[in-house]
């Protein structure tokens, strides 16, 4: 009987022993497999993959270094969308640049040389100064894209009663707005509505957006208006221009991106990309709604702070 129970536990013994050879073989070889994929990703090859079953002794570790290897996939990949978006915007540099610098040196030659005299050479001045504000907004515009992209954004943040500072804004554009025959209508609340915002950034939208409504909008109606619930802020500029196409409206917001030809060319395809980092960095959201022909309506959205009641 003894021996019986002996020849037994020696097969059981056998048995084991095989099943945690092929396992130790299993983890060597897994091992081995995350040891080939690491010098890949050192080498900078991304991409293999680890196969695992969750009962596996490495699945873990396994696990983790997948999903490392599915991050530097994605960070690569945007680094690529980058790299070719940098490309374009230094292409779109070079032309949008150059086109109102020689334009500009053109007339200043012209009035330089005495080629326009009397009210002829007062023009070309005018549109010489003219050319060179439209310069100055455009590389003003390119240097706050560079210090989105570089993370160098400075936000003081306050307790801000958005009313009184929106008006403040908005009277600066009433002599723009008569210049430009465009009407205007602004609706807001007597009661006082905070928000915690940073000043500056919040009238840089503003602007940005209402400079947008003269460029590129040919409207000649304007609506501001400003709303509140328990919890968020509306802030709509609504104007009743020639609208975005279906087909651009989804795209109005990317960098670079500018509208077909039923929009004017003018601009850097930047403006209104900056727009949305600076709403959404002050924890907002921006959308647009629009109708070819009838209308375009930004809205911008803030949360309302706990003391939002004088």
């Amino acid at each position: 009987m003894i021996n019986k129970v002996l020849i037994i536990l020696f097969f059981i013994s056998i048995v084991f022993n095989i099943i945690q050879y092929n396992k130790n073989k299993k983890v060597k070889r897994q091992i081995k497999n995350m040891d080939s994929i690491l010098t890949d990703m050192l080498s900078g090859e991304v991409g293999h993959k680890i196969l695992a079953s969750n009962d596996d002794i490495t699945s873990d570790i396994a696990f983790k270094i997948n999903a490392i290897v599915y991050k530097l996939e994605k960070e690569i990949s945007d680094l690529k969308i980058d790299s070719e978006t940098n490309k374009e915007l230094m292409t779109s540099l070079s032309h949008d640049l150059r086109t109102p610098l020689t334009t500009l040196i053109g007339y200043l030659d012209a009035i330089d040389k005495g080629v326009v005299n009397g009210k002829e050479r007062e023009e070309y001045f005018q549109i010489a100064r003219s050319k060179a504000y439209d310069l100055k907004e455009y590389i003003d515009i390119l240097f706050e894209w560079f210090k989105f992209q570089s993370s160098e954004i400075d936000l003081l943040i306050e307790n801000v009663e958005i009313n009184e500072l929106t008006r403040r804004i908005l009277r600066d554009w009433i002599p723009i707005l008569e210049e430009n025959d465009i009407d205007f209508e602004i609706d807001m609340p007597e009661r006082p509505i905070f928000i915690k915002v940073d000043r500056d950034k919040y009238e840089r939208i503003i602007n940005n957006l209402l400079q947008n409504v003269i460029s590129h909008s040919k409207a000649s109606k304007l609506y501001i208006s400003i709303s509140n619930n328990d919890r968020r802020v509306f802030i709509s500029i609504k104007d009743n221009g020639i609208g975005i196409s279906e087909t651009n409206l989804p795209y109005i917001f990317d960098r670079l991106y500018k509208c077909d030809a039923g929009r004017s060319r003018k601009g850097s395809g930047l403006g209104l990309a900056i727009v949305k980092q600076m709403v959404e960095v002050m924890q907002g959201e921006i959308s647009v709604e629009s109708k070819e022909g009838e209308f375009t309506n930004f809205i911008i959205q803030f949360n309302t702070s706990s003391n939002r009641y004088k």
